[in-house]
């Protein structure tokens, strides 16, 4: 009994340093945002070897190649402990993870990339512009949303590595293609691969945002900085539109659609709810009329 007392204060205090020292961890401190960007979500099985481990409003997937983990995204920096516990619980060791590929380099997608690749001692992978922005910790200076000062800096990673367009991760059983869709920012990339589950493959696709959400200022159109970027842009929606895709997640589940898909997922699994062969169709349409208004907005002021 008198140990049991002397070791209770002895633990509080340990406990309580751990908590202190998490809080100041660099990697992991938070950054502001919608409430739904951080509020957990259980993990749970897609489909075959893919897995839902982000959170209630920003994706993370993950891939069990077999010979190692692949994670896409990891979101805000203070939502990387969420991501690794999630790993956990899935039965996944975090030290298996090998690559963390990214969708684009904002903090809310890119921002605990960096916390992750050192917790698990991953290579992080991605586009020349968003490596270069991983590296940096900053986004690149042609980002659409590069003015907004307050969210343009998140945690540098400590090892990135450059892909191509078309360039195929190979991990165990597991064959990830790169595919770029600028637009969103300059180094926007879509990431699409095959998933087997009971003798039956399909084509899952996490496509990066393809919403034309910009600073105040910053034209799609031809400006003194930049060339017209509207056909490139409308080039990485029919990208995705064009995709192989039985299964689609998009960056931010609630712009797909997979938020409620995942929903139903919880309590169904026959039939699979993520599986819907439309849906990257059905996205990309409802996008290419967003850049649409948005095109025709700035017309309209350049014409005034």
């Amino acid at each position: 009994m008198k140990f049991s007392l002397c070791l209770a204060p002895m633990l509080a205090f340990a406990l309580s340093t751990a908590q202190a020292t998490d809080a100041q961890d660099p990697l992991t401190q938070p950054m502001p945002g919608k409430p739904e960007w951080t509020h957990a979500h259980a993990p749970i099985r897609i489909y075959g070897n893919t897995y839902y481990v982000g959170s209630d409003g920003i994706s993370a997937l993950l891939v069990d190649t077999g010979a190692g983990l692949v994670l896409l995204d990891v979101g805000l920096p203070q939502s990387a402990p969420q991501i690794e516990a999630n790993i956990a619980k899935l039965g996944f060791k975090l030290a298996n993870v090998k690559y963390v590929l990214n969708s684009h380099a904002h903090f809310d997608h890119a921002g605990g990339i960096a916390a992750l690749v050192r917790d698990s001692g991953a290579t992080a992978i991605a586009s020349p512009s968003g490596a270069k922005a991983l590296r940096e910790g900053h986004v690149v200076a042609d980002d659409p949303q590069a003015s907004d000062v307050a969210n343009a800096s998140f945690p540098a990673a400590a090892r990135v590595r450059e892909t191509t367009d078309g360039e195929v991760v190979h991990l165990g059983n597991a064959a990830i293609t790169a595919h770029f869709t600028p637009g969103h920012t300059p180094g926007s990339t879509t990431w699409t691969w095959k998933s087997c589950e009971n003798g039956k493959c399909l084509d899952v696709v996490y496509s990066d945002s393809i919403s034309a959400f910009a600073s105040d200022g910053f034209h799609f159109l031809a400006d003194a900085t930049h060339g017209d970027l509207t056909e490139s842009f409308r080039q990485s929606i029919h990208t995705v539109a064009g995709l192989p895709c039985d299964i689609l997640v998009s960056t931010h589940p609630d712009a797909s659609g997979a938020d409620e898909r995942l929903a139903k997922l919880a309590v169904q699994r026959e039939p699979n709810p993520m599986i819907d062969t439309q849906a990257c169709r059905r996205f990309a349409a409802n996008y290419e009329k967003m850049l649409d208004v948005r095109i025709a907005k700035e017309k309209a002021t350049q014409a005034r």
